[in-house]
């Protein structure tokens, strides 16, 4: 198996193929607006998740298999939509008061049980800045977390079924980056009274499922599968993935993964748009049609391994060159239009 990321010394792709998008199609600004109407979305999926755990906890522990089922089949594709929107209202795509973007972030993340949309506003943004930056960038895996997980199919499913848990020890490596001030302290504040009123009223059982449903939401699951969509490959001709397929219906279309790094100032809605409006710069980049697909593709396939990934180098060529869309062409490299299946 691999022993270290792949090393480029190219800088991101996107960037520069942005500048071209907009050179070429002026037109896409009209899409970089905001949409309060999210926070009514993250509202809604908050009172469904709460009034679940209410009926399990009328049905007791003797029903956790119930729990279990629908935790899998309805609540992670609900506190996946919620993290979509705690995404969102991370780059100000909510409302244009920042502050009331925090507040949005806050709410959607407590179904979650634990703090994490504030922690996730700051590494999240620094890996925009610095894709494939180790120093910066808490998307890629620590190498003593690679190494531990290998490429066995088991030690992979179990680092999926506890990504939060792996999650939470890659920021202290990180530079320049402060996680504590006073909307941690709400976060976390908020998440504490939600998970002790969840007890008090639904009981034990009710705040089972949300443990099985936030499980679900971001690991051993089709959702949990866009952890790999969006950067891990074993064919470095490129780095970043999108995802064209049904589930970004209830995933408020998180699979346009390509289309948001390009534009990040285009809210969740409009990423189809982009795509429809630019077409010759997204036609010719390889994509995901599956994410169940690339669950079992990412478990069962040994050259998947979590330095399956794009590293940047510290001594770092010149900006790539803006891509040649007539050519299907980019820093020389062919990218005929092509889902990845296997």
């Amino acid at each position: 198996m691999q022993a270290f990321f792949h090393q480029s010394e190219f800088d991101q792709p996107h960037p520069s193929r942005a500048r071209a998008i907009i050179r070429a199609h002026p037109e896409v600004r009209q899409l970089m607006v905001r949409n309060p109407y999210t926070a009514l979305i993250a509202l809604s999926i908050v009172i469904m998740q709460t009034s679940i755990a209410y009926w399990m906890g009328t049905l007791g522990f003797g029903y956790w298999w119930l729990s279990l089922l629908i935790a899998y089949c309805v609540g992670a594709f609900a506190n996946h939509a919620n993290y979509v929107i705690i995404h969102d209202a991370t780059h100000n795509l909510i409302f244009r008061n920042k502050s009331w973007n925090k507040m949005v972030a806050t709410l959607a993340d407590l179904p979650n049980l634990a703090p994490g949309a504030m922690g996730f506003r700051v590494y999240h943004l620094k890996h925009h800045s610095h894709q494939g930056d180790y120093e910066y960038d808490a998307d890629l895996a620590n190498h003593w977390e690679a190494r531990l997980v290998g490429n066995k199919w088991h030690r992979k499913a179990l680092w999926l079924m506890l990504f939060p848990f792996f999650q939470l020890t890659r920021p202290p490596r990180l530079k320049a980056i402060t996680m504590w001030d006073r909307w941690f302290f709400v976060n976390f504040m908020g998440a504490a009274a939600y998970d002790a009123a969840v007890v008090y009223f639904c009981g034990w059982p009710g705040l089972l499922y949300l443990v099985f449903a936030f499980f679900f939401s971001i690991g051993l699951h089709p959702v949990g599968a866009r952890w790999i969509q969006e950067h891990y490959t074993y064919d470095f001709d490129q780095e970043t993935f999108s995802y064209y397929g049904p589930i970004n219906r209830v995933a408020l279309n998180m699979g346009y993964h390509n289309e948001h790094h390009d534009l990040p100032s285009i809210p969740w809605n409009n990423l189809p748009k982009l795509r429809a409006m630019a077409p010759e710069f997204y036609d010719n980049l390889k994509y995901h049609s599956s994410w169940t697909r690339l669950l079992f593709q990412f478990i069962f396939d040994e050259r998947y391994t979590l330095y399956s990934r794009i590293e940047r180098m510290k001594q770092r060529a010149s900006s790539p060159a803006i891509p040649d869309v007539t050519s299907g062409r980019i820093s020389g490299v062919d990218l005929s239009a092509r889902p990845i299946t296997f």
